[in-house]
């Protein structure tokens, strides 16, 4: 999730801490290392000079206000512009309406179509998607194959080449469904004839909401991209894709301030359950290492039943190996761990990469090799001396080094989820939240 960029901004971030007071100098210096890391993240220059000068004349106009050190205020200050940034609201109602997609070939519209489709059926929708990708070889039967797995009817027809058409005979067969989805064709947003198709579709299926899917790596490039579309078709969201990967994620940001329309979703893995609402508070919070706990809340909620994992425990990293699993399989329902500790509030801490070594192969493992310890040894690991090691092991037919590692894996959640709990980092983040809290 835009790691790059996170890490730029809150090193620069870090060289106010111990101020007492703010001068010019540091302020410059600040805004230089906050330039440096937009804009080698494909943010559009000049939306980086609009954001520095904002920034500036922010930290060096307004008063410090009482019992706020230098970092906090000005960290409070780079948050409300960020967040004044990405933030138009764009409204999802659950109600009857049609959404065009529109977009790139290879930005992952069309499984983002599904994704889509499926999030509106588990809020209780009756939900259609329309292939009108007459462009792409195999377009038909990739989207057909994904809303089969969920269920979700689709209509296309691969022999047809003439999207207008499609789409007509598609809204007539689904007509009795609450929401259709349009998949468009993916070219380029300059070619005049897909500007054309999309400007017809528009007209033909009068759709309630027209999304740009945008990949987070598409760079400098998705300024202009975004703004063809929007010519064309008033474009009133953007769906970012590919979050989880290594994209610096500024094109999208661009994309986004040209269009004037606000981040409607942000696809962020391969499933077709990976897509998750946009919440710009969070989503700020979570680059500057400020955590999303709201997200968090929210996710846990809708995967996790309210006996498979003790959130106390977690945090006070006090728990034994029976507990670590258990916990574990429940944030396995979440999504990816390291998605799921990026909604933590950890500031700068940085987790060691092993943190997020855990597969599904391996948690199979840590099973097997659990099943062979004593209650007492599960509830208290201290207990496995070498010996005991050698017998968990002969009986999960394992090794030693493979219990050695899950006790090692055990050791470091343990000093990560208290590294969590105490020190500045939950304690900054209350009262950093509190300050936030009605400033926005």
């Amino acid at each position: 999730m835009l790691d790059n960029l996170s890490t730029s901004l809150k090193d620069a971030l870090k060289k106010l801490a111990g101020k007492t007071v703010i001068d010019r100098a540091a302020v410059d210096e600040l805004v230089k290392d906050l330039q440096r890391a937009l804009i080698s993240s494909d943010v559009n220059v000049k939306l980086v000079m609009e954001l520095s000068k904002a920034i500036r004349t922010r930290s060096l106009d307004e008063q410090l206000p009482k019992g706020t050190n230098v970092r906090e205020h000005v960290l409070r200050i780079v948050y409300q512009e960020l967040v004044r940034l990405v933030w138009v609201s764009t409204e999802v109602k659950l109600e009857p309406q049609t959404i065009l997609m529109a977009g790139l070939q290879g930005s992952g519209k069309t499984t983002t179509t599904a994704k889509l489709a499926r999030y509106f059926q588990k809020k209780g929708m009756k939900v259609g998607v329309i292939c009108a990708d007459t462009f792409r070889p195999g377009a038909y039967d990739q989207i057909s194959t994904l809303c089969a797995q969920v269920n979700v009817p689709c209509f296309g027809n691969p022999q047809e080449k003439d999207a207008l058409s499609i789409t007509r005979e598609g809204l007539e067969s689904q007509k009795d469904l609450e929401l259709i989805i349009v998949d468009t064709q993916g070219r380029h947003a300059l070619e005049e004839d897909l500007i054309q198709e999309i400007i017809e579709l528009n007209v033909l299926t009068k759709a309630t909401h027209r999304w740009l899917v945008i990949d987070a790596a598409l760079g400098q490039q998705a300024s202009e991209q975004a703004r063809r579309f929007h010519e064309a078709i008033d474009i009133d969201g953007v769906i970012i894709t590919k979050m989880d990967g290594t994209a610096k994620g500024g094109g999208a940001l661009s994309a986004v301030a040209e269009t004037k329309s606000g981040i409607v979703f942000i696809g962020s893995g391969e499933t077709i359950e990976d897509l998750e609402r946009f919440n710009p508070d969070g989503f700020i919070s979570r680059l500057l290492g400020m955590g999303d706990l709201k997200a968090l809340v929210e996710r846990a909620e809708e995967a996790i039943k309210a006996d498979d994992v003790d959130v106390n425990a977690m945090m006070k990293g006090k728990f034994t190996l029976r507990d670590m699993y258990t916990q574990l399989e429940a944030l396995n329902k979440m999504g990816p761990l390291k998605q799921i500790m990026g909604m933590l509030p950890m500031g700068n801490m940085q987790l060691p990469d092993g943190v997020y070594d855990v597969t599904s192969t391996k948690m199979v493992r840590y099973r097997i090799i659990m099943d062979s310890m004593t209650s007492g040894e599960l509830d208290d690991p201290a207990l496995i001396s070498s010996s005991r090691m050698q017998r968990i092991a002969r009986g999960a037919g394992a090794t030693p080094d493979e219990v050695r590692e899950l006790l090692k894996y055990y050791k470091m959640m343990q000093r990560t989820l208290k590294g969590l709990r105490g020190g500045g980092g939950k304690f900054n983040m209350q009262r950093l939240m509190k300050r936030f809290s009605g400033m926005q």
